[in-house]
């Protein structure tokens, strides 16, 4: 029993063998923090040199042109056609051989110009027949006439009854009326010996012909000898929204000639000059929409029967109004700003409301003033307050800059036209361009620029040259 509870005695005084293994874990942990610290530690000290290194972004460089006051049109556009105002499908009114044809397909005739001749001898005959006939009834009644004297004289001598002297002079009637009868048959025959000389009835283009010389031709056929258009003046048939048209009516009414422009189907080359001459009295309900009409002198022929053209209608001119190029305008979620460029050389977001477009310019009606300076090329790049390098507007090329590669020097503008950036996109082993790395156009702009790229750098052509258009993207 007592060695029972000295060996009780003597595992009670010794710790449990557990305790004396956990002292490690706190240097554990000790040491997975001072790692974790030195990591974090590292890397934001690489993080800080790092942008201590990296060297500020260099100004963008932008064209800008500051905004002038100038006049602009107020215009009402319509896709239109050409309506001649006469076209003539000649017939013949009388029967026969064409004989001889006057004119060439195509050919422009005057009013009166003979175009074709009909056998005019049966007509002649009639004509000589006629003729006969009167001389025959003239003389009749001239014999008639000499009785009627001597019936008259018996009578006032009580030598012939009265019934005699009424018989003679109702014969002398018959012979006058027979007389206009002969004449008539004249100028029948006359009428249509005239008629087998075919005249143009109106002045213009004639068509392809429908019938060849030697060929019976009638009165009654409905396709006739030739088409004949006039020209001069010509009419131009464009719709307008029924919107529009209580201005129109308006100008109308104050005796106004409001001007019309006949443009191509790219709208890029006015064709004719003319005036409004009427408008339709109803509107289209199934396309909301009233015909106008516009006349044009058509000197030169540039309009051609049937052709579709873009009809411009001047409505009014705003004179003195805030002009900026079209490329300016910008769009956003927040509606149409410009950048303009403060006198530190920085940009500045401008909300503008935007007025008439016409062509390149685009009035504004609130937020420019004149003489701000507004970025017209490079805004793709640009966001509040950067930094800009302006380029020297004579030396910018207009439209595409010289293509590299293929003659294309630095500083030299291009033929580019509207819609295209200053160059186009470089590719591997194609044409490569310094002047716009974007490609063509500005996406945020209200469509494609209307021009004023940079002077394209020349970077060759082949493979060999494609870094070098890479590095300039």
């Amino acid at each position: 029993m007592p060695e029972l509870l000295n060996s009780t005695e003597r595992d009670s005084s010794y710790p449990p063998p557990a305790r004396k293994r956990r002292w490690w874990i706190p240097v554990l942990v000790v040491a997975v923090v001072a790692l974790g610290w030195y990591l974090f530690a590292g890397r934001q000290k690489a993080a800080t040199s790092k942008n201590a290194a990296k060297p500020a972004p260099p100004p963008a460089p932008v064209l800008a042109l500051p905004a002038r006051k100038g006049d602009v049109g107020v215009y009402l556009n319509g896709l239109g056609t050409v309506s001649p105002l006469n076209t003539v499908v000649v017939k013949s009114r009388v029967d026969g051989q064409l004989m001889e044809v006057r004119f060439r397909e195509g050919q422009l005739v005057k009013k009166g110009e003979l175009l074709a001749l009909i056998d005019p001898r049966p007509f002649q005959v009639q004509l000589t027949q006629a003729e006969g006939q009167m001389a025959r009834d003239r003389e009749l009644l001239r014999n008639a006439q000499v009785d009627l004297e001597r019936y008259r004289l018996l009578w006032s001598q009580d030598s012939i009854p009265r019934q005699q002297l009424d018989t003679q002079e109702s014969l002398v009637r018959q012979y006058q009326a027979a007389i206009k009868i002969d004449q008539g048959s004249i100028d029948n025959a006359k009428l249509q010996i005239t008629y087998s000389r075919i005249t143009a009835p109106v002045s213009g283009r004639v068509g392809l012909r429908q019938v060849d010389p030697g060929n019976m031709v009638h009165a009654s056929d409905t396709n006739g000898l030739v088409l004949i258009t006039q020209l001069q003046p010509s009419a131009v048939l464009f719709p307008i929204p029924e919107d529009s048209l209580p201005p129109v009516l308006a100008k109308l009414k104050t005796g106004a000639k409001l001007g019309v422009a006949a443009y191509d189907r790219e709208q890029k080359q006015k064709l004719a000059d003319g005036t409004l001459l009427t408008v339709d009295n109803q509107i289209d309900p199934t396309t909301g929409t009233v015909r106008l009409k516009a006349l044009f002198p058509n000197l030169n022929n540039e309009l051609f029967p049937n052709q579709f053209v873009n009809a411009r209608l001047l409505l009014e001119v705003k004179r003195q109004a805030v002009l900026v190029g079209s490329s300016a305008i910008q769009r956003g979620p927040q509606g149409t700003f410009v950048y303009l460029v403060k006198p530190d050389r920085t940009v500045t977001v401008r909300p503008v409301t935007v007025g008439v477009v016409q062509g390149d310019d685009t009035s504004i009606s609130a937020g420019v003033n004149e003489g701000d300076l507004v970025v017209v090329d490079g805004a793709e790049r640009l966001r509040e307050g950067s930094k800009v390098d302006l380029r020297d507007p004579s030396k910018a090329g207009r439209g595409k800059g010289g293509q590299a590669g293929q003659g294309g020097k630095p500083g030299q503008p291009g033929p580019g036209g509207q819609g295209q950036g200053a160059s186009h996109g470089a590719a591997p082993g194609a044409q490569g361009s310094l002047a716009n790395p974007a490609g063509t156009g500005n996406p945020a702009g209200p469509g494609a620029p209307s021009g004023s790229g940079a002077p394209a750098v020349p970077q060759g052509r082949g493979a060999q040259n494609a870094p070098a258009a890479r590095q300039a993207r």
